[in-house]
């Protein structure tokens, strides 16, 4: 750990015996003082380009970001999949927070976001509008072209994640393909019975506090990652 050494302070007496600061003591003062200003404006810094900036949360569409821990978690884990795979996609289903960890961490990431907020436009060509009323009316050059898909459904309900769930139908590559899925807790046995997956000990957290437990579901063996699948 690195130490920083206050400047020595010299004291000295005015006529009326009052000790005041020698000229020499009060500049290494001032030095120090403004020292110590620049090392923690550089750490706020540092801190601040440590996170990614979104648009705010609009909690009329349901929207609540994922905290830091939470979107560079998942995104290490995307990553890691993607270097499995030949010709890896991955397409972010209503989950604009780890789209943008994942092109932070990697710039050139294949990957796509399906959002219903238009103000995510700024992603350009990887961006496409996507409404779960409507789980299949996407571009047909989407269809079947994602080995990689993550998916966090905008509501807690069985209609929104059995739509959902056809539009991971849509999009998923034929053969092997990576589903990770975050949702609430009370999901558990609907993620179960319509595509085959289970909890990850890792418990992913919001930015805002949630009154819903929310967990991480895959149909794959994660082994040791995201705390590894729970046991039963």
């Amino acid at each position: 750990m690195e130490t920083t050494v206050k400047p020595d302070v010299v004291l000295e007496a005015d006529d009326g015996d009052t000790p005041t600061l020698s000229s020499h003591a009060l500049e290494a003062l001032k030095e120090f003082l403004a020292e110590q200003s620049r090392a923690l404006e550089e750490a706020s810094s540092a801190a601040a380009e440590d996170e990614v900036s979104l648009v705010s949360e609009d909690w009329r569409l349901s929207q609540f970001w994922y905290n830091r821990e939470t979107a560079e978690t998942v995104a290490d884990e995307v990553l890691n999949l993607c270097r499995t795979i030949d010709s890896p996609a991955v397409a972010c289903i209503a989950c604009p927070t780890l789209y943008a960890y994942l092109k932070k961490i990697d710039p050139n990431a294949p990957a796509q976001l399906l959002e219903y907020d238009k103000r995510f436009e700024q992603y350009g060509s990887e961006f496409t509008f996507y409404d779960y009323n409507l789980p299949e009316d996407l571009p047909s050059s989407l269809k079947h072209s994602y080995p990689i898909i993550v998916a966090d459904p905008p509501y807690l309900s069985q209609e929104c994640l059995e739509k959902v769930t056809q539009t991971i139908s849509f999009l998923m590559r034929p053969g092997q393909a990576y589903l990770l899925l975050l949702t609430g807790e009370v999901q558990t046995n609907r993620a179960s019975e319509l595509l085959g997956l289970r909890p990850c000990a890792f418990r992913p957290n919001h930015s805002s506090k949630l009154g819903n437990e929310f967990r991480l579901f895959t149909n794959y063996d994660p082994g040791t990652r995201l705390g590894g699948w729970e046991q039963e």
